[in-house]
């Protein structure tokens, strides 16, 4: 492959040096529009030291699932663009991955979820995705 500067044309632009994506669209509490879900009950979402920080709730049998906090990494709008639009990160709980990659669509947080078993358990890896609606609290 050549040495090419861009893969597409939306890559190709001339822009000042993006130091920072700002991530507040993203910063706050998030609570699944579908009440019957049995995945994701909510994500609290914050920046500390420059990273973006994701705190997951589950559903689980007796109350919400707690899996900690995570870093993510943030994705702009576009290439010239400092405002914050996505983000990924994985949780690894030894048995299992779950990857996300989310993106701000229509005010909602759009969450991609890749699901996979690393156990011998026969487990098919499984894809959501779910969305989020910003309680507007933010921290």
């Amino acid at each position: 492959m050549s040495n090419i500067q861009f893969a597409q044309l939306s890559d190709h632009i001339n822009c000042e040096p993006i130091t920072k994506i700002d991530p507040k669209a993203l910063i706050g509490h998030w609570i699944n529009s579908n009440p019957d879900t049995n995945s994701i009950a909510r994500i609290n979402i914050t920046e500390a030291n420059n990273k973006l920080k994701l705190q997951v709730f589950a559903v689980g049998p007796d109350g919400p699932i707690d899996w900690g906090l995570v870093s993510a990494e943030v994705f702009a709008s576009g290439p010239a663009s400092s405002t914050g639009a996505g983000f990924t990160c994985t949780y690894d709980f030894g048995f299992a991955e779950a990857r996300f990659q989310a993106m701000i669509m229509k005010g909602l947080l759009v969450l991609a979820e890749f699901h996979i078993f690393k156990d011998d358990s026969k487990r098919a890896s499984y894809f959501l995705r779910e969305y989020f609606a910003s309680t507007h609290e933010h921290f």
